[in-house]
């Protein structure tokens, strides 16, 4: 495995990237299907949802539960949450 990403600029392009990499696959999943407006609905409020998750688990328990819950991903996240457990 290479270094770690370092350079500010390189890792605000991966952010953007992931974000266009995001709105371009829920457009055409949108656009593939032709949903309701129902449908489109409950699509935004699943990726915001989504999003709002990933938020609580990286950084809501590790400023406010936990300091010391650091985490590299959510794999490593539900291993050590059941390592812990297990002790």
């Amino acid at each position: 495995m290479g270094p770690d990403l370092t350079d500010k600029r390189w890792i605000v392009a991966k952010g953007l990237l992931f974000a266009v990499l995001a709105l371009m696959a829920g457009c055409l999943q949108i656009w593939a299907d032709l949903p309701t407006w129902q449908e489109t609905a409950l699509l935004l409020v699943c990726v915001w949802a989504s999003c709002r998750f990933y938020y609580f688990l990286f950084h809501c328990l590790q400023a406010y539960v936990d300091p010391a819950l650091r985490s590299a991903g959510v794999l490593d996240l539900l291993g050590k949450l059941w390592r812990r457990g297990k002790c």
